[in-house]
């Protein structure tokens, strides 16, 4: 696992906008191009219209041109609180679908820096994905 991307994610969490769950969440990407992306979790008083770090960080890679996630790294929980690893939710997991390859690797940490790593299709297994829709 690319060491620079865990900090990545852990300096995506630092900057969490998680006013309200106090759950903060950073997420980092190694895309195609050798470039890292991170993006964090950004809460909203309206729940439903926040951003997750995984999403923010798949937005980030595609405006600047990449089209593929390697690897990705998401790290989380409550601050001052050990928690379980963070996984993403099922929004999440289709979104990283949609950009995996067949050897992205999904890296999971705990606040503490406990981690395992999965490939997609333990993460989302008899997945739907642009596999079903091309052409």
């Amino acid at each position: 696992m690319n060491s620079e991307l865990l900090e990545a994610a852990k300096q995506a969490m630092a900057n969490a906008y998680a006013r309200y769950s106090g759950f903060h969440v950073g997420a980092a990407i190694l895309a195609e191009n050798g470039k890292i992306y991170s993006g964090c979790n950004v809460e909203n008083a309206a729940y439903p219209i926040g951003n997750c770090a995984e999403a923010s960080a798949i937005a980030a890679m595609v405006r600047d041109g990449a089209r593929e996630i390697r690897e990705i790294a998401i790290i989380g929980g409550k601050q001052g609180r050990a928690s379980a690893a963070c996984m993403p939710c099922g929004g999440c997991r289709q979104r990283i679908l949609e950009f995996a390859v067949d050897s992205t690797q999904i890296h999971i940490f705990t606040a503490a820096g406990l981690h395992r790593t999965y490939a997609c299709k333990e993460l989302l297994p008899d997945s739907f994905g642009p596999k079903d829709v091309a052409g």
